[in-house]
C-alpha cells in the first residue's frame, strides 16, 4: 500500500498516553521529503518536542526528544504504523520505548482535519 505523504498534516493524541508525557492536548505537526520524516509536538505536559526519522511503505521509525513543563526532558525511540482511515485522515499507531529513562508503551495518533 502507498500512504499520502505525512507533509504538513496534523495529528492529535487518541487517548491520554500511561507512561508518556503525551495525551489528548498534544498536537504533532509532520514534514516529508522523500523518505526523511521530522516533526514538532507540544500541548498538555509537553512543552516542546521534536522527532526525526524515515519512512519504509507505511512504517515510521523515529527517535524523539521532548521538553515538559517542569523542565525535564527526556527521549526515546518509536515506531509507527500508517493507516487510512474510512473519512480519508491518516492514523498512526505506535510501539515507543523511553531511552532516557525507564519505560515503553503503545498509542495512537490521528490526524486533525480544520474545518474552516
Amino acid at each position: 500500500m502507498t500512504v499520502p505523504s505525512l507533509d504538513g498534516r496534523r495529528f492529535r493524541a487518541v487517548a491520554d498516553v500511561a507512561g508518556g508525557e503525551v495525551g489528548t492536548e498534544t498536537i504533532f505537526t509532520y514534514h516529508q521529503d522523500g523518505s526523511e520524516i521530522w516533526g514538532t509536538y507540544a500541548g498538555g505536559s509537553v512543552r516542546r518536542g521534536f522527532l526525526v526519522g524515515t519512512l519504509d511503505g507505511d512504517r515510521v521509525d523515529f527517535r524523539y526528544t521532548q521538553l515538559n513543563l517542569a523542565g525535564e526532558t527526556s527521549s526515546g525511540h518509536c515506531v509507527s504504523r500508517i493507516t487510512v482511515l474510512a473519512d480519508g485522515r491518516l492514523r498512526l499507531d505506535e510501539s515507543w520505548e523511553w531511552e532516557s529513562r525507564p519505560g515503553s508503551g503503545s498509542s495512537a495518533v490521528e490526524e486533525v482535519v480544520d474545518t474552516t
